[in-house]
């Protein structure tokens, strides 16, 4: 940028300084950038970065107060020759030019220090990263198209037995897979996307916005091509446009022995298909257990109760007890008590992550006490507690 055409001279020039009212002399902002009147844009911008970073305080702790004011210089010139508007002013009238009206002070310079600190930047790039983005966008072509597809969940019930001994089972699962029609382009066949008309195919949009530091950008993905930078033009009448269509999908489940409800299977690939290329997502195979009409699990033991006689507690007895492996027979030793339990061993279910062995067969045993007697029967037991006298 040149200076504006001025009647007048110049109250500055390279190499100067000039006086204000207060007395003090200030440094001609090209000289302090090192840069030539005429220099661009981006060489004001170059040379900012390059001082700043080399005179900011935090470089300089032996020599911190001069660096200060170095730095507090560095950032005026800056703020003045990267604005078009007070750059003419200052061209043409110097520091006292007319609407300048640009200070600098300790509270600016402050902010500009503990910017970096409170939002957690992890040194000086990333601080003038912030206000001062050198280059161009990302154009779409540098951004990551492919988007992995969503994961899936599917709830399963099934049995207890089922649960103990494993299963394989296939089930319906509702997904989306790749639009056959359009191979996931999205596009109507024989058609093409076009550029991005909101972002120009940057696939991002920078709102430039004003500080104390200077001018800094914004920059935002944009809100018409999601940031690919690109817009179809005819949609895929299949799928409308997603590259995706909803399908029911058989997928053949191999249920390890040991789960129990609040499990969860995970199918690799089995969720939604990916987006441009990526690939798909999981399918995660979460397990609820159907409630047994007589047993009752407890982490990997079961438990059930059975009912015995008057006689066979007293007298002792062999029954048989049903479990997830089968019938199994229990003794009974005489004169056992009502809520006695005993343990089948290994009659559980196993462990899912194969560690150990199988659980326990927790049975409770329970006396019936007959409700209805016949004649020989009240005889005896008459008898019986007649002894008991």
């Amino acid at each position: 940028m040149t200076a504006t055409t001025s009647t007048s001279t110049p109250n500055t020039t390279k190499g100067s300084k000039t006086g204000q009212g207060d007395g003090v002399t200030k440094r001609d902002y090209y000289e302090i950038l090192g840069v030539s009147r005429d220099a661009s844009e981006s060489e004001i911008k170059r040379a900012y970065r390059k001082k700043a970073k080399e005179l900011h305080p935090d470089r300089n702790p032996q020599d911190r107060k001069r660096a200060e004011e170095e730095f507090k210089r560095v950032a005026e010139a800056y703020e003045v020759l990267s604005d078009p508007h007070k750059r003419a002013q200052y061209d043409r009238y110097g520091h006292a030019g007319p609407d300048q009206g640009f200070t600098f002070g300790d509270t600016d310079f402050k902010r500009a220090r503990e910017a970096y600190r409170e939002f957690g930047f992890g040194g000086f790039d990333d601080l003038f990263d912030l206000f001062f983005r050198q280059g161009s966008p990302r154009t779409a072509t540098q951004q990551q198209r492919a988007r992995r597809g969503e994961n899936i969940e599917y709830k399963l019930r099934i049995t207890l037995e089922d649960a103990a001994h494993g299963t394989r089972m296939r089930v319906t699962v509702l997904r989306l897979v790749t639009c056959r029609a359009c191979s996931g382009s999205g596009m109507k066949p024989g058609t093409r996307k076009r550029t991005c008309p909101t972002c120009g195919g940057r696939g991002q949009i920078e709102y430039r916005q004003q500080s104390l530091l200077g001018s800094f950008i914004n920059v935002r993905t944009c809100p018409e091509c999601g940031g690919m930078g690109e817009v179809i033009s005819e949609p895929c009448p299949a799928c409308h446009g997603s590259g995706r269509v909803k399908e029911k999908s058989r997928i053949s489940i191999n249920v390890p022995a040991g789960v129990d409800t609040g499990s969860r299977l995970r199918l690799k690939g089995q969720g939604n298909a990916g987006i441009e290329g990526g690939e798909p997502g999981d399918l995660f195979i979460v397990i609820e257990i159907i409630p047994h009409p007589k047993f009752r699990r407890q982490d990997r033991d079961i438990h059930s109760k059975v009912r015995i006689s008057y006689p066979q507690a007293a007298l002792g007895a062999k029954i048989k007890v049903e479990t997830l492996w089968g019938e199994e027979e229990l003794k009974i030793p005489p004169g056992t008590q009502p809520g006695t339990v005993f343990r089948l061993s290994g009659k559980g279910v196993p462990n899912v992550h194969r560690r150990q062995g199988n659980g326990d067969h927790v049975v409770e045993v329970t006396v019936d006490v007959p409700t209805r007697l016949t004649q020989r029967q009240r005889r005896t037991l008459e008898e019986y507690a007649k002894t008991l006298e």
